[in-house]
């Protein structure tokens, strides 16, 4: 019996393959399986590319399309028969403008008038019957045929060479159009007006105008100081579209005495302007973002007096505090930008 058993348990031997072995036909298969995945991604991601690149010519073929493609015969006094001063949409304005010098063969009136921004107009200016719906023209309202994208095209045909940063800016990506900040009709444009350029940002820039109108705060509302001193509004390859590569190069460029370079330096200076102040405006005086003693004990901790919290009782009406009345902590510490004096190095000189 015992051989009979030994000799089955060689007929049939039980074989244990590694744990390796088992698990590398698992591995490959889901290598398979994460490329064939990866290949479904990219090419459904090609196909919505072209379809969406199908979709702008598309929508672009038939902008045009009810545009027509004839001209005028008669150019702008085709126009004018309609666009008085007493139309809806007057015109008459844009002769006092640089883009109706003909003798500039830069501009529009050295081309072909009217038409040369707004596309062709012989279809436009047609006699239509009563009740009948005029065909429309190109224009740059937010109800117009054209696409914002379209219209700021127009303008870049002429303009591109001066505003290299529009492509991929912020107001670009934000489908701003060139004319929902510039009036091109207008005698005077607006948004190139110190005193009223403000106004024209303030549109969208809510926020900022809250913070202009807050106790310490730079003039702009005063005209003293325009938006596009500090910004870049077509574009800039730093944050915020600044002037400037850096927010410091920006505020120097009024602020030179705090450049420096100074013996005995304060750190956050040379780093960022906004550590401790707001462009903007504050409630806090010069812009700061907090009244010292917080502001400073935000970062000087070590122990002495720069550690002990300041609290009401140090106030007026109590028992009143050198290091919070007046400047607080610039009672003693003065040059708080930095200093040039040999025992400046507390910043008190």
């Amino acid at each position: 019996m015992n051989g009979e058993a030994f000799v089955c348990a060689q007929a049939k031997p039980i074989t244990f393959f590694p744990l390796r072995s088992r698990m590398r036909p698992m591995k490959n298969n889901n290598a398979a399986m994460s490329g064939l995945m990866l290949l479904a991604v990219l090419l459904s991601s090609s196909a919505v590319l072209a379809q969406e690149s199908e979709t702008s010519g598309d929508q672009a073929a038939a902008e045009s399309a009810a545009l027509g493609t004839e001209y005028t015969d008669r150019g702008a006094d085709r126009c004018l028969r309609c666009h008085d001063e007493e139309s809806e949409f007057p015109v008459f304005s844009i002769f006092k403008t640089r883009h109706a010098v003909p003798a500039d063969k830069r501009t529009p009136f050295a081309q072909l008038q009217c038409e040369a921004c707004h596309g062709p107009g012989a279809e436009h200016s047609k006699k239509v019957r009563p009740g009948q719906k005029r065909p429309p023209i190109g224009n740059f309202t937010p109800k117009a045929i054209w696409s914002v994208e379209q219209q700021n095209r127009v303008c870049l045909d002429c303009h591109g060479d001066t505003h290299v940063g529009w492509s991929g800016s912020a107001h670009e990506r934000a489908d701003v159009g060139c004319a929902s900040c510039h009036e091109i009709h207008a005698v005077q444009d607006h948004v190139l007006t110190r005193s009223e350029q403000p106004s024209v940002c303030y549109d969208c820039h809510k926020k900022a105008r809250a913070d202009f109108f807050k106790p310490s705060t730079h003039p702009v509302r005063f005209g003293k100081v325009t938006c596009s001193e500090c910004h870049n509004t077509h574009g800039a390859i730093s944050a915020s579209l600044l002037s400037r590569p850096t927010l410091n190069e920006t505020c120097y460029k009024c602020h030179a005495e705090k450049r420096g370079p100074f013996l005995w330096e304060h750190a956050p200076v040379p780093e960022d302007c906004a550590l401790c102040h707001s462009p903007h405006g504050s409630i806090h005086p010069s812009l700061l973002v907090k009244r010292p003693p917080l502001l400073c004990q935000q970062c000087h901790s070590q122990a002495g007096h720069p550690s002990v919290a300041r609290t009401g009782a140090g106030l007026p009406g109590a028992t009143p505090s050198g290091f919070l009345l007046a400047r607080s902590c610039a009672n003693c510490h003065s040059q708080v930008h930095g200093s040039n004096h040999p025992s400046g190095v507390k910043l008190m000189r």
